[in-house]
């Protein structure tokens, strides 16, 4: 378990925010950051502390309780639906109101009534919450609504009303009350009455308590499944884990473990989902929604459109997502091979490539290396101007030196349409359990070329995202990952209000045109990333949202090659309609740069190889500099 340390606030921010005056437990590994916030205080940081330090036995729980509501109804959408939804990546439950009259499992803790738990007609579960859940409460409704195996159920039972009623026969219940920690009851014929028909008068009388709102309760949950590192149904066994040696950090998301095609999949399902959502939205990028109806009908674009001289044809997103994708591997190569690197300072080396493939170069002297051109630069097909960004071409045509942020003030999508390989590059160099590293590298590679705070750090963003769906987490699990890391970021307010809006309207059930228009045009960097975040959270499928993506007003190809970047890294590569793999422009080299952003951790090169041959065909393919 994590150390916490206790964060006790200022009159001023306990008025502002309307909380009462205790100390907020905060993890000491997020304690840095939320100390350098601007003002903004942790909020869902701060409730996570809370839940865990309710949980025991011995905590004086209630004492917690108003902080715990107020943080939740400050973190919660405005959101009055009686009913929502709440999954994490293997668990799902239905928060609303359950008739206490009839058959319930509880959540209770000494003679207070935590949650009512009750069966929907297909054997899942209907959630109402009365008060905030401490950790174990947490841990015990997303345990019980964890997804049922195809063939055996859960546990060896078919539903989760089923598996329900098992937890709470168990005898580590008993020993949870002694503890004074939440445990669970089964009450056959309803809250307050025995199975003999008898009445309890302390539990009768809670029949009239009125369940929170539910998107409250959804925070409470998602605080804790995202922050906690307590995963599965609680073991209640009287058992204690041992202290991993070595207290790593808590991850951040929960992975899965998975065979290497899998992943394979997903790093040529993100490169190439983006290419297609790319080529897709080329034909329309400079058109209204209202022109895309009339041109295409009212469905919109859904196929390929001719545009550059053929269908399926990348624009500048897909060339600069490669380039990003070669300055990373070049990196690493010059690491390997000569004992020094710097990722940003190579990629720029990179861009200034790409650049010269629009037909222009750089006002400084620098060195473009074309002695040794590499692998990419030799695709002929990339040297073709497909309507770059003018503020990319202007930031490297006066870049100083390599590696140096830009010193404009630009915020456009041109940094973050181009950093997903960063994600798929952290990860392959195992940076899972460091997601930081990622969100640096993202942030850092867009700020080469867009100087505003929202310009660099959507791209960090990004990059985490994508790891993370690398990961096998799903995306709402990297969100709340980024999210903090963002948040701990000067300048971090305008990209989180646009995710946070993206997550909010993805539940709202708008008609998807009239959401994405609540959420810009894509042009600016928090507006691409938030359009792509919200057709990612709604689609149906890959198709689905890519479609989702570029019928609409404003950057459509870029907002297509983000959503594409993130459906790809989750569903694979098998999830791109085959229709639109075989008319891609370019889609073996994106094959293969896929191919090598995964293999590069498996190349036997450097100082003490004595693989000569392939020193030497790896570094032809990608000069380290």
């Amino acid at each position: 378990m994590p150390s916490f340390a206790d964060l006790h606030l200022k009159p001023e921010a306990l008025a502002r925010y309307g909380l009462p005056d205790i100390g907020y437990p905060v993890a000491t590994a997020d304690l840095q950051s939320a100390l350098g916030r601007g003002g903004e205080l942790p909020l869902a940081v701060m409730l996570h502390g809370l839940q865990a330090s309710a949980r025991e036995g011995g905590a004086d729980w209630k004492r917690c309780e108003a902080a715990m509501h107020r943080l939740a109804e400050l973190l919660a959408p405005d959101d009055g639906r009686e009913v929502i939804s709440a999954a994490g990546d293997n668990w799902w439950i239905e928060l609303g109101p359950v008739d206490l009259g009839g058959k319930l499992v509880t959540v209770q803790r000494g003679q207070d009534l935590v949650a009512a738990i009750a069966p929907r007609d297909d054997g899942r579960l209907r959630v109402a919450v009365f008060r905030p859940l401490d950790a174990k409460s947490a841990t015990y409704l997303t345990g019980l609504g964890q997804v049922p195996h195809p063939e055996h159920g859960v546990c060896m039972r078919e539903n989760n009303w089923e598996y329900a009623l098992d937890c709470s026969a168990g005898i580590g219940n008993y020993y949870a009350l002694e503890r004074g920690e939440a445990y669970l009851s089964y009450w056959e014929i309803g809250l307050g009455i025995s199975r003999d028909g008898t009445e309890v008068p302390d539990w009768h009388r809670q029949r009239n308590l009125v369940p929170r709102p539910a998107a409250q309760a959804l925070v409470d949950l998602g605080v804790h499944h995202s922050l906690s590192e307590e995963h599965g149904p609680e073991a209640d066994d009287g058992t204690q884990e041992t202290e991993p040696q070595g207290n790593p950090p808590p991850a951040a998301w929960r992975g899965k473990r998975q065979q290497r095609r899998t992943v394979q999949g997903r790093f040529a399902g993100c490169l190439l989902g983006g290419a297609v959502g790319d080529a897709l939205g080329a034909a329309v990028e400079f058109d209204s929604r209202a022109t895309i109806l009339t041109t295409f009908g009212p469905e919109g674009i859904t196929d390929y459109a001719p545009v550059y001289g053929g269908l399926g044809r990348i624009t500048d997103d897909t060339q600069m997502t490669l380039f990003t994708a070669e300055g990373l591997l070049r990196g690493w190569v010059r690491l390997a091979l000569k004992g020094i690197t710097t990722y940003p300072g190579v990629t720029a080396h990179a861009y200034l490539r790409w650049l010269r493939t629009q037909g222009e170069r750089p006002a400084r002297d620098i060195d473009l290396g074309f002695d040794e051109p590499g692998w990419l630069f030799q695709q002929r097909e990339l040297h073709s101007r497909r309507a770059p960004g003018n503020t990319c071409l202007a930031a490297l045509r006066t870049m100083a030196s390599l590696g140096d942020p830009a010193r404009n003030d630009s915020k456009g999508c041109g940094g973050v349409m181009r950093v997903a390989p960063a994600g798929l590059f952290a990860w392959r160099l195992g940076k899972v359990a460091s997601p930081q590293d990622a969100f640096r590298l993202g942030t850092d590679l867009a700020a080469l070329t867009h100087g505003h705070p929202t310009g660099a750090l959507a791209g960090g963003v990004l990059a985490v995202l994508v790891l993370a769906l690398t990961d096998g987490a799903s995306l709402a699990d990297g969100l709340a990952a980024a999210k903090t890391m963002l948040c701990a970021e000067p300048g971090h307010e305008e990209t989180l209000r646009a995710i946070e809006m993206a997550e909010t309207l993805a539940m709202e059930g708008l008609p998807h045109d009239a959401a994405i228009a609540r959420l810009g045009q894509g042009w600016v960097a928090e507006e691409a990333l938030a359009i792509s975040i919200y057709c990612a959270l709604v689609a149906r499928n890959l198709k689905h949202g890519v479609i989702l993506a570029v019928n609409h007003d404003g950057d459509s190809d870029s907002t297509g090659s983000i959503t594409g970047n993130l459906l790809g890294a989750r569903h694979g590569v098998k999830a791109i309609p085959s229709e639109w793999l075989e008319a891609l422009e370019l889609r073996e080299v994106i094959a293969t740069v896929a191919e090598d952003l995964y293999a590069f951790m498996d190349w036997d090169i450097g100082e003490f190889s004595t693989n000569t041959e392939l020193n030497q065909s790896i570094w032809q393919k990608y000069p380290g500099f």
